[in-house]
């Protein structure tokens, strides 16, 4: 989970005399800030890298699912006990956000894995997400984006159909199957974020919403519902999806996006997240020996000044 283009309500909502995460607590200096973006994309390239590795392992994506979702929702469960971010936060505000940052997202992204190489998950999950969004501000907003903002969609959408169309014949029909499924979780992540900005939800708000309210409804689904192959996984298989899903990008992830976000801005922010869709690939040629030839590499090369165009030509939100 990627977000590529921030602003600082998206997840922060200081109002005065409210409980925060982070009451207390003092910046430091910039060099933190960007020690807590290069954690995110770090966090966010191992989890493209695992997500992957999960899809084609014996469990299956529901099995994922509820481990990231239970070991997330037992963490959130005394922060949100204790802070009670629900309080005036409308019911349907929190099944919306719930919703499209949670279960459906996931699944979708898992999906997309079981048909396409890891570096995919980078691309069109995470590098197409700033065009996703502007699009979509455009269209439901009516917020019109500016000349260079386009100008970075259109180099994105082009590095995105190299990357696409890098693989082989054989490969090709499967991985356009995973890459639409990326898209279609990308799209609704894309209004989950318009939405969080819209709306000035916290960070122990997105606590509530997509970790703890996904497992309490989800959960229960997927024992009594759903196919299920955790019996047959490998302990350290399990281990590895509940640790890194349910922990790092949900919690760490969440933190040290706040935390950059605050204190060296959205726009910085945003441009080091453009590393993402690479250091993904090059994990994914590391530890999963996908290897996405030369047009492959020259699509990530290509999008990544366009997300870094989309990020720092921002404009403000009316």
């Amino acid at each position: 989970m990627n977000e590529s283009t921030l602003d600082s309500k998206d997840l922060i909502n200081e109002e005065p005399g409210k409980k925060s995460l982070f009451d207390g607590y003092k910046p430091s200096t910039t060099v933190l800030g960007f020690l807590a973006a290069s954690i995110i994309v770090f966090v966010w390239s191992g989890w493209i890298v695992v997500s992957k590795a999960g899809a084609v392992s014996a469990m299956t994506i529901y099995d994922i699912a509820a481990l990231r979702f239970g070991v997330a929702s037992i963490v959130a469960l005394p922060i949100v006990l204790y802070y009670r971010p629900w309080k005036g936060m409308p019911l349907y505000r929190m099944l919306v956000l719930g919703s499209l940052a949670g279960v459906p997202y996931v699944l979708l992204s898992y999906a997309g894995f079981t048909y396409a190489p890891a570096a995919h998950g980078g691309v069109f999950l995470n590098g197409l997400l700033p065009a996703f969004t502007l699009l979509i501000s455009w269209l439901w907003l009516s917020e019109r984006p500016g000349y260079l903002q386009v100008i970075g969609s259109t180099v994105i959408v082009a590095g995105a159909w190299l990357v696409a169309s890098s693989n082989n014949k054989l490969e090709l029909s499967e991985s356009w199957t995973g890459d639409m499924l990326f898209m279609l979780a990308g799209a609704v992540f894309s209004v989950y974020m318009l939405l969080n900005r819209r709306w000035n939800v916290s960070v122990l708000q997105v606590l509530l919403c997509t970790s703890l309210l996904n497992g309490l409804i989800y959960l229960p689904i997927w024992a009594l519902l759903l196919p299920s192959n955790l019996a047959e996984a490998q302990m350290s298989h399990i281990l590895l999806q509940g640790a890194y899903q349910g922990l790092l990008p949900t919690m760490v992830g969440l933190i040290m996006l706040s935390y950059a976000v605050r204190h060296i801005g959205a726009p910085a922010t945003a441009a080091m997240m453009s590393a993402v869709p690479c250091l993904g690939a090059i994990l994914g040629l590391l530890f999963l020996n996908e290897n996405l030839g030369l047009n492959g590499w020259l699509g990530i090369l290509l999008l990544t000044p366009g997300i870094i165009v989309i990020a720092i030509c921002r404009k403000p939100v009316k």
